[in-house]
């Protein structure tokens, strides 16, 4: 298996993209640590995968001493997965500025910090992975997602940091940007853009979220997760410093 014996931190892997990677890398042979804010959640796919479960909120700047105190010994890990994210949808008018500011704690301060806390071991091993799970709004915007397109944009500059720098340490550090996926999150955003935009659930779903894609379905997590193990495995030592979308032709247009 390309990944045994290595380390692998996936964040928001209690459901959706985050879990689905932490069984595909699992599968790999890594040993996947499960971080979710939802205890319950962590340990239910830790226990599925034969790894570790990280209760940790991501949205308070000290999240780094759960890692101590849950799992002692030093923070550090061969790979990591920066996928926890939450969305909320309203225009910039009435857009509370205390969401604004966690969205950003959460996708943009929270993968710093974890850079900070694992390059040094990954600089010191010679050898790391660094997968972003941006969106196609990281790389294009939509209205009433202010926070949300302003966190993965900032995801996108700072993977690219990550890439430049790490180069000459064997580190690699890369952003996958899909679509719409069949996520509890995405669920979520339905129901709010239905409420947003006065429409049904089907017309969001047909309207707007389909809409800007040439291939009109929503992408599932594990082909999401596939392409995340394809950069964290040997054939994709070559590949850093990019965007990957997968997002069905939207960002052709």
């Amino acid at each position: 298996m390309s990944l045994e014996g290595r380390t692998a931190l996936v964040t928001g892997a209690g459901s959706g993209i985050g879990r689905a990677c932490a069984r595909r890398l699992a599968g790999e042979g890594a040993h996947v640590i499960v971080a979710d804010v939802n205890g319950d959640a962590a340990k239910q796919v830790a226990a599925e995968v034969g790894g570790a479960p990280l209760v940790v909120d991501l949205s308070d700047p000290a999240f780094l001493t759960a890692w101590q105190d849950q799992l002692g010994g030093e923070i550090s890990a061969d790979i990591v997965v920066n996928n926890a994210g939450f969305q909320h949808v309203a225009p910039i008018e009435e857009f509370p500025p205390e969401t604004f500011s966690k969205i950003l704690r959460v996708m943009v301060e929270a993968p710093f910090l974890l850079a900070r806390a694992m390059l040094p071991g990954m600089y010191e091993r010679g050898w790391g992975r660094v997968v972003n799970i941006s969106s196609v709004h990281g790389l294009r915007a939509s209205p009433y997602k202010s926070a949300y397109v302003t966190a993965k944009h900032a995801l996108e500059g700072l993977s690219k940091v990550i890439a430049l720098e790490g180069a000459p340490h064997g580190v690699t550090s890369n952003c996958v940007n899909p679509a719409y996926v069949r996520t509890p999150l995405v669920e979520n955003q339905i129901a709010d853009q239905a409420r947003t935009h006065g429409i049904s659930e089907d017309e969001v779903v047909e309207q707007v979220m389909l809409a800007p894609a040439a291939i009109k379905r929503l992408i599932e997590p594990d082909e999401v997760a596939a392409m995340v193990a394809y950069l964290c495995g040997p054939q994709g030592s070559f590949i850093t410093g990019v965007s990957i979308p997968l997002d069905g032709g939207w960002s052709a247009r």
